[in-house]
């Protein structure tokens, strides 16, 4: 069995696998031979896998791309979500999470109630990714303090924190550039960004749904500057509410060339719109075989980020087992608690420990593959191996 990790020889056996392909018809052919002479597919390829009605063959490129990189190897990770306030000065239109100040369920957690929803679950978990409104008051100093204080109690656990635009309002309420507070979070305990709030990096699809948040090119400096501080990142994409084809290949080719500049994402995570006719009526909404097509284009065209997600909160364990044969190599993790998915419509389970994280990847006829969050520590793990001491606490 090969050691887990990259494949250093991942592009001979990606041409290889492609080679070996047959019965494509001649667009499909095309795309498939530029993957092998060029390693690179163009705007109006991907443009093209969108549209094409063989959705067979393309899952099955995405499968020897990714197969090409790590084998059988599925990752996944033991973590926990806890989002710190829903209390939210914007209004995005998709969101079910937001809520205004004065609202009978709006919450704000005080650093101690932080630190002991981590508490139940600090011995088996090594990350906690929190992410939240933008509180009105919060600025760079609490959550300086909050990282802090969660480190000295809890020195292991990677911190996973904040997407762009709580970045941008953090440095706003600080009068301090992004640069200087991605700086001072960072030595404060923040270890890494989750990308998420990218929806899709086009400007008139933003002001329709997510009117005042940052812009395109704000979440791609914002990036930028901590990939410059040697912050890795993750990148996301909410597809299914308003955006054209055109706009979803848009945005992979703008992180893709961000990519090719920094080389500080880690993992692309495509995940749908969550249908709920009260806040975006006008969605698309995506079917099953919509978001398996997203993760296999995504893989195929984002050959920079080595890493492409199912997103098992978002997706549910269903369609994350089928999306392991269409390009993702990637499962999250445990999660354990979380808010802003389930509130939106996920009905994703949320007691999984790593027995169940294995068998959901064995189910898929691959290896299940622990790992740390910036994926250079790695550990297999065998479902019916797994000690009894490692299942999860009961919490009240």
């Amino acid at each position: 069995m090969r050691q887990p990790g990259f494949n250093t020889d991942w592009m001979q056996s990606q041409s290889d696998g492609l080679l070996a392909l047959n019965g494509l018809d001649e667009t499909l052919e095309e795309i498939r031979d530029r993957l092998i002479n060029d390693g690179r597919i163009s705007g109006q390829d991907g443009l093209a896998l969108l549209l094409h009605e063989d959705l067979g063959s393309i899952l099955s490129m995405a499968d020897i791309c990714k197969r090409a990189r790590f084998g059988k190897d599925i990752h996944f990770n033991l973590n926990i979500h806890v989002n710190q306030t829903n209390i939210c000065v914007l209004a995005c239109k998709f969101c079910a999470f937001r809520r205004g100040r004065r609202a009978a369920d709006a919450y704000a957690m005080d650093i101690e109630k932080y630190i002991s929803e981590i508490e139940p679950y600090s011995e088996i978990i090594d990350e906690v990714h929190s992410v939240g409104g933008l509180h009105p008051d919060w600025d760079v100093g609490h959550y300086c303090e909050l990282f802090r204080r969660t480190k000295q109690r809890f020195p292991e656990l990677h911190i996973k924190a904040l997407t762009a635009v709580e970045i941008k309002h953090i440095a706003s309420l600080s009068n301090i550039s992004i640069s200087d507070t991605l700086e001072m979070l960072s030595e404060a305990g923040l270890d890494s960004l989750p990308g998420g709030g990218a929806e899709i990096l086009v400007d008139s699809v933003r002001e329709k749904i997510c009117k005042g948040k940052e812009s395109s090119q704000e979440y791609l400096d914002i990036h930028r500057s901590a990939h410059n501080l040697g912050i890795p990142t993750n990148c996301t994409m909410l597809f299914g509410t308003v955006e054209t084809p055109e706009e979803r290949i848009e945005h992979l080719l703008k992180l893709r060339e961000l990519q090719d500049e920094t080389n500080g994402f880690q993992c692309f995570v495509p995940y749908p719109f969550l249908p709920d006719s009260t806040r975006l009526p006008e969605a698309q909404l995506a079917s099953a075989n919509e978001i398996l097509r997203m993760i296999a284009i995504s893989r195929l065209m984002l050959d920079n980020i080595p890493h492409i997600k199912a997103y098992r909160m978002n997706i549910g364990d269903a369609i994350t087992e089928m999306a392991i044969s269409c390009g993702a190599d990637d499962v999250d993790g445990t999660v354990l608690q979380e808010s802003i998915m389930h509130l939106a419509g996920s009905t994703a389970p949320l007691d999984h420990g790593i027995d169940d994280m294995c068998r959901l990847i064995e189910r898929s006829g691959c290896d299940a593959v622990r790992r740390n969050t910036v994926y250079n520590k790695f550990e297999r793990v065998i479902a019916d191996r797994v000690s009894r001491r490692r299942s999860l606490p009961m919490v009240n």
